[in-house]
């Protein structure tokens, strides 16, 4: 038995643990099993920093006391996530039973080596609460990339193997970061990747290796092939395949392309006889066809087995909340197997971790050329400490609150750390980041459920020091404790979620400073209406300037780029910034003046708005040329891209940019849409005057003006919107090649069910007034949706058959060629819908029959619809997969598309022009549901999401979170919210509360978000078709 007191200090040790201290499989002040009687054998162990250690065991001993000794061994705590594998006598990698003796199942100890590597992948590795688990796990990923097990593109590569090398050689040195990666080899095809690696290995400067461990998982966990482990195996047709176990379920995979998975709730049994491998699943209510069983072949009854325990395994791990029992022995006869899962599940792990106290002590890595002082708490260290001042100056950590916990991000924004450098701690005398996820991408998860409702934006995430102006003395072990804000009692950090803006942060305001804020600034509803003039027009300029200054300094000096677009672009530009530039500086000397914040206001009534926007429109007035040129900009950068796939590309490109947090032909109508704001704000102003105000008459005249010129540019904008929803929804689909027609008008897009031979199937539909088109998602890097079927709206007939089929909310539509059946997710959005198809179908009626592209296009296989009907049907997913792969173009996957996806909604083009038209920005308090304080945060409602800011001059935005789905409430009283003008968003389990200044703030932030989660028909945009010129 080896002796921890006897052997050196190796990599993968703690330095002076006890003996007894941090076993896995251990309740707490339990010692390790003591050794069965009988002689001792040397069991060779290879662990995942490379060494060999020996460990002696008795020849009667458990699995489960060798796996103990490990744990001991490395001081591991979390060490249910691991196992042991093996090559047995017939070269199968086979897992190391725990329940049974250790040398029956290596029968020749001494040629044998087992491998101590990870067993079970959580779907989120803030889960895992040890830096050391964390650590262990990234040296997993590390093996996985440079045996090829785990793929993925070449920039998430270069981006895995850049964090691998900041943690083994810390910060950026190029002549050393070569020298490196020369000796080193962590992927393939590394050396065509080199220059791309040290481009990401040089923005990690200040990283540690904890922090560097945490990226890595961060990016692994969200790739298709993690922690998967392929079993060859075959279908009924003889089509090789793979099968594989996750957390969620059995997977199937063709390649390394994922074309089927099964929930574990909807498995109801999984066995194996001889060669086959039979999944048995629970039958389906809404689908009458639905095959209960399914069958695939393996290589041996041998393979079957193995294959049938791990998945035993996976299932009590993730879905049970203690180890199962195990049965009681027959007194006759034996049915099949008996194993069972032993060990504790993730459920107790976690609550075992979190409920008892550990010694948290050091440990080594062994690749790592840095000092590296390893947190003392399960999470990341922070990066701020006494004597590290310096390093702090330079990084700006933020805190984050999440309904799962904590989280804390480091935020490559200059403008963030311009307004938090100032910041320093009172207590501490050194400067910090300020304290405060989804998730995740707001993350809330991030884990899965975070990626769900909200997106995260391009945020360097890791683990920071908390600021606090005070600290709270606690009591531990008989001992005062200094309690930074947001530390737990236990003296843990608080979870490092992959979401970086839900949390609070050290702008906590106190009820005095809301009081004296009350006080000192006017309470006018003529003076929140002119304040709302000033955040917009704020949000409005940073638009601009994302084609005058970002896009120009990306693609405006390529020479793809021809001087007659740049010309068309940036001339007609660049005056409407420089004007608004000047309307922006008066619009705040005007608002200083009414706050009172300079002497001016003695001089004469400062209390007014009108009399600026008068002057400044009617100088808008003379650039009306320039908005018609705008439309025609777009125009024409649509038309050299089809021409040019170097200028496409970098258009692409540039959308993936921080800065371009919308897609970049929105920014093209921001002038357009600017004007229907500021007819919007004087139509309120006005309503508000009464007709004596010395303020009316100019707030009148401006509206006037301004209504004048919306008019004039409103039907340019209707068909200049169609148009940009067209290009947009062309980045989405695949499968058809012109999708902007002449003509063509985008109604409706959205989640129905369509009724197939396989049953009811989520599919996407998108309306347009010629055509209805039907879809499936992808299931690849760029989900795009493909292209299953295109229904002419001419000639076709609907009917309501919920009667008919038993399908609630369902309804049919008869085409010439082909009958669907759909369900819809709702009444309200069947009424929707069907609204929707009618007004479309009398449109495509008044014309003259269906275009011949869309006829051609209806159906481009041979087969007539009753043919393709279910064959098509279930090959969905797989035609889709391989269509996206031949592409593998980087695509954003968090467009409206994609969250009407998951959200089983829908919205229309009135949806669209409401969402943009109805701009709103300003600073809001926003507090979860499970924390304390409020943050301020700098918060922009457009096309259908908040957008999340810590200041408004920041570049680009921290995360966003989609609204569509979710619901705007006020708080009840069971609620404990005892704050004035609070929302509530809330969507499924996740819950915002965002606190606004005043009560006309709040009205219209309620006004704008309800716009963004109420669907309208096409009939509504009948009624915006003409403005009211005033």
């Amino acid at each position: 038995m080896v002796e921890p007191e006897e052997r050196p200090s190796v990599a993968g040790q703690r330095l002076g643990a006890p003996e007894s201290m941090g076993i896995s499989t251990l309740e707490p002040g339990q010692r390790p099993p003591t050794m069965p009687p009988g002689r001792q054998v040397a069991v060779r162990v290879h662990m995942l920093d490379g060494t060999q250690e020996v460990f002696e065991v008795s020849q009667r001993a458990s699995g489960k006391v060798l796996f103990d000794l490990i744990c001991a061994h490395l001081n591991l705590i979390e060490g249910d996530y691991f196992g042991l594998e093996y090559q047995d006598h017939r070269k199968m990698t086979v897992w190391l039973d725990l329940l049974k003796p250790t040398l029956k199942q290596i029968r020749r100890p001494k040629n044998t080596i087992l491998r101590f590597v990870v067993k079970f992948f959580p779907p989120d590795h803030t889960q895992l609460l040890e830096e050391l688990t964390r650590y262990l796990f990234a040296l997993q990923i590390k093996h996985d990339l440079a045996c090829g097990r785990l793929t993925c593109n070449e920039s998430s590569a270069a981006l895995l193997v850049s964090h691998i090398v900041q943690s083994e050689i810390g910060d950026f040195d190029e002549v050393q970061c070569k020298q490196h990666l020369l000796n080193n080899k962590y992927i393939p095809e590394q050396d065509t990747l080199m220059e791309k690696i040290i481009e990401y290995h040089r923005k990690h400067v200040g990283q540690t290796p904890a922090e560097s461990d945490y990226q890595l998982l961060e990016i692994a966990r969200r790739l298709e092939m993690y922690g998967v482990r392929l079993h060859p195996a075959k279908d009924r047709e003889g089509t090789k395949l793979s099968l594989a176990v996750a957390h969620s379920g059995v997977l199937v995979f063709q390649g390394h392309t994922k074309i089927n998975a099964f929930n574990w709730s909807k498995v109801r049994k999984l066995s194996f006889k001889r060669k086959r491998f039979l999944i048995k699943l629970r039958p389906d209510l809404n689908q009458s066809n639905c095959q209960d069983t399914l069958e695939f072949m393996m290589g041996s009854r041998d393979c079957c087995k193995v294959f049938w325990k791990i998945c035993v395994e996976y299932h009590a791990f993730f879905r049970l909340f203690e180890e199962p029992k195990p049965k009681p022995k027959p007194v006759l006869f034996t049915r099949g197997s008996s194993f069972r899962f032993s060990g504790r599940t993730q459920r107790q792990v976690i609550d075992y971790v979190k409920d008892s106290e550990f010694k948290k002590v050091p440990f080594e890595r062994k690749h790592s050329k840095i000092q590296s002082n390893s947190s003392l708490s399960p999470f990341p260290p922070r990066l701020c400490a006494e004597g590290q001042g310096e390093r702090n100056a330079s990084a700006s950590g933020h805190q984050m609150d999440s309904p799962i916990g904590h989280a804390q991000v480091t935020v490559e924004n200059p403008a963030l750390q311009r307004y938090t450098g100032s910041l320093t701690s009172h207590t501490n005398g050194c400067r910090n980041g300020t304290t405060d996820e989804p998730d995740n991408r707001l993350k809330p998860s991030p884990t899965k459920q975070q990626a769900e409702h909200l997106s995260t934006g391009p945020v360097s995430r890791s683990p920071q020091h908390s600021e606090s102006s005070s600290a709270s003395q606690v009591m531990m072990n008989g001992q005062k404790q200094s309690l930074k804000l947001g530390q737990s009692p236990d003296g843990r950090q608080p979870s490092p979620l992959t979401t970086p803006l839900l949390t609070d942060t050290g702008f906590v305001r106190t009820d005095d400073e809301d009081e004296v804020r009350r006080k000192r600034f006017p309470t006018d509803k003529a003076y929140f209406i002119a304040k709302e003039l000033l955040t917009t027009e704020r949000t409005y300029l940073k638009d601009l300037e994302v084609i005058t200054v970002s896009f120009q300094k990306s693609v405006g000096k390529d020479e793809a780029l021809p001087d007659s677009l740049r010309n068309l672009i940036f001339a007609n530009f660049e005056p409407v910034y420089k004007f608004h530039e000047s309307f922006l500086k008066d619009v705040e000397q005007r608002l200083a003046q009414w706050e009172g914040r300079s002497n001016a206001h003695i001089k004469g009534d400062y209390q007014r708005v009108g009399d600026v926007m008068l002057k400044n429109i009617q100088g808008l007035k003379l650039l009306t040329a320039n908005f018609q040129k705008h439309s025609e900009s777009l125009l024409e950068l649509e038309r050299m891209c089809r021409s040019s796939r170097k200028l496409e590309g970098l258009c692409r490109d540039f959308e993936l940019q921080k800065v371009c947090y919308l897609p970049l032909n929105i920014f093209f109508l921001r002038p357009l849409h600017r004007l229907i704001h500021y007819k919007q704000i004087l139509e309120r102003l006005c309503k508000h005057y009464p007709p004596t105000h010395d303020d009316f008459r100019d707030s009148r005249a401006a509206l006037a003006d301004v209504s004048e010129m919306v008019v004039q540019l409103h039907g340019t904008l209707m068909k200049m919107e169609n148009f940009q929803k067209l290009l947009e929804l062309k980045k989405d689909l695949t499968g058809i090649d012109s999708l902007a027609l002449p003509g063509r008008e985008f109604i409706r897009l959205g989640c129905l069910s369509k009724l197939s031979g396989k049953g009811l199937q989520q599919r996407m539909f998108f309306l347009f007034n010629d055509v209805l088109m039907y879809t499936s998602r992808g299931m690849t890097a760029s989900n795009q949706f493909k292209v299953h079927g295109q229904l002419p709206l001419y000639g076709m007939t609907i009917r309501e058959s919920e009667d008919e089929w038993g399908v609630p909310h369902s309804f049919t539509l008869f085409g010439q060629r082909q009958s669907v059946v759909v369900a819809a997710s709702s009444a309200s959005e069947m009424e929707n819908w069907v609204e929707d198809i009618k007004m479309a179908i009398e449109l495509a009626d008044k014309c003259n029959g269906p275009s011949a592209e869309i006829l051609s296009s209806s159906f481009t296989d041979s087969k007539s619809p009753e043919e393709s009907s279910a064959d098509q049907e279930s090959e969905d997913d797989l035609s889709a997969s391989r269509t996206s792969l031949e592409r593998q173009t980087p695509h954003r996957g968090n467009t409206t598309v994609h969250v009407c996806w998951h959200r089983n909604t829908s919205v229309s083009m009135v949806d669209f022009s409401v969402a943009l038209e109805n701009q709103l920005s300003g600073n809001l308090l926003r507090k979860f549901k499970n924390s304390n304080g409020w943050q301020k945060l700098w918060v922009v409602f457009t096309n259908f999401s908040l957008f999340f800011y810590k200041t408004h001059q920041d570049e680009y935005p921290l995360a966003s979170l989609p609204l569509l789905g979710y619901s705007i409430t006020i708080p009840s009283e069971s609620e404990n919210i005892h704050k004035d003008y609070v929302f509530k968003l809330h969507f499924k389990s996740h819950v915002y509360y965002f606190r606004s200044e005043s009560e006309y703030t709040f009205e219209r932030w309620m006004e704008v978000i309800r716009s963004a989660t109420c669907s309208s028909s096409y009939i509504c945009s009948l009624n915006r078709k003409e403005p009211q010129v005033y």
